[in-house]
């Protein structure tokens, strides 16, 4: 990572895909800092979901569209992504192309402006083979959608561009995130689908008896550690699992239930659901955070009460 020019010591940032939901909140914490500057936002809507002025309309597809983007940062972050399962062996070209063409192309234009920048890219928890227990960076993996190889090909690309081209990057391995900072900003998550049919006092649905665990993590907390390990000079050229509690979504399920005098009822998996299920995926964090001393702040017990 280049070091910061500026007499005042400020990182100076990019972020690609700025009106996502991790990208607005990431927004929101970053503004409250001293020590950055946020240089541009660019995604393909009109205009910012939060009203940021310092936007760009841009097109990922797009090589010319491209050279919008300033590259002569400290940091770039890269939330540019279609998220999904099932839906993604209907929509493949979507999926090959927002997940991985955007960022060859990404990439591409990187090398043309000779950019230093660190790019900070999020993957999944789902290019692992769960298990019971904790699951390290170097565990097995497994693709059991097209999402899945999205995100594992990209961690790979990131790798073969840093080899050849010096392009400097880190991957952050992203399990379940929950909650907001920012208005409006609502995650698709987990949580979020639980959350919702609670407050219409619907019944919340799980599959089998709600067995599977995850590592959830609050959003304020996930964001504060991608900002720490984007400016660490020890998270460079690697993967980090960034992790959080572990829940089984049948605990989820009960601590939302109780609070707004609701069930939890069980049904029978769906065929394709099960085919396509990860298993647990509970992430061991010990390697992110030998390198960053960031504490999560948020318990999902927490921020259940916090809720209307």
């Amino acid at each position: 990572m280049k070091k910061c020019t500026s007499i005042d010591n400020i990182r100076t940032v990019s972020i690609i895909g700025a009106n996502s939901y991790i990208a607005r909140n990431l927004i929101f914490l970053l503004k409250q800092r001293k020590d950055v500057k946020i240089v541009g936002l660019y995604d393909r809507a009109p205009e910012h979901a939060d009203g940021e002025q310092n936007y760009k309309q841009i097109d990922v597809l797009s090589n010319e569209s491209l050279k919008q983007i300033d590259f002569s940062v400290d940091i770039i972050f890269d939330f540019v992504g279609k998220t999904g399962s099932y839906n993604g062996f209907d929509d493949y070209l979507t999926f090959v192309e927002i997940n991985e063409v955007s960022l060859l192309n990404i990439l591409d234009e990187y090398r043309n402006q000779k950019s230093k920048a660190k790019l900070i890219f999020p993957s999944t928890r789902l290019v692992y083979k769960g298990k019971e227990g904790l699951i390290s960076e170097e565990d097995k993996k497994e693709f059991k959608t097209i999402y899945s190889i999205n995100k594992f090909a990209c961690e790979t690309y990131l790798k073969q561009y840093n080899k050849l081209f010096n392009v400097e990057y880190c991957v952050f391995r992203i399990c379940v995130p929950y909650g907001s900072l920012v208005k409006n900003a609502v995650s698709y998550g987990t949580a979020e689908m639980m959350l919702s049919k609670a407050r219409e006092g619907k019944n919340i649905i799980l599959y089998g008896e709600g067995e599977v665990r995850r590592s959830i993590t609050y959003i304020g907390d996930l964001c504060n550690l991608l900002i720490a390990g984007a400016m660490s000079e020890k998270c460079r050229n690697d993967i980090f699992n960034i992790g959080g509690e572990n829940y089984s979504l049948k605990e989820m399920g009960v601590l939302i239930a109780e609070k707004y005098n609701i069930d939890v009822e069980y049904i029978d998996w769906p065929v394709n659901a099960k085919l396509i299920e990860s298993g647990d995926t509970v992430f061991n964090d010990e390697k992110l955070r030998k390198v960053v001393d960031v504490k999560p702040k948020t318990t999902f017990k927490e921020w259940i009460k916090s809720q209307n």
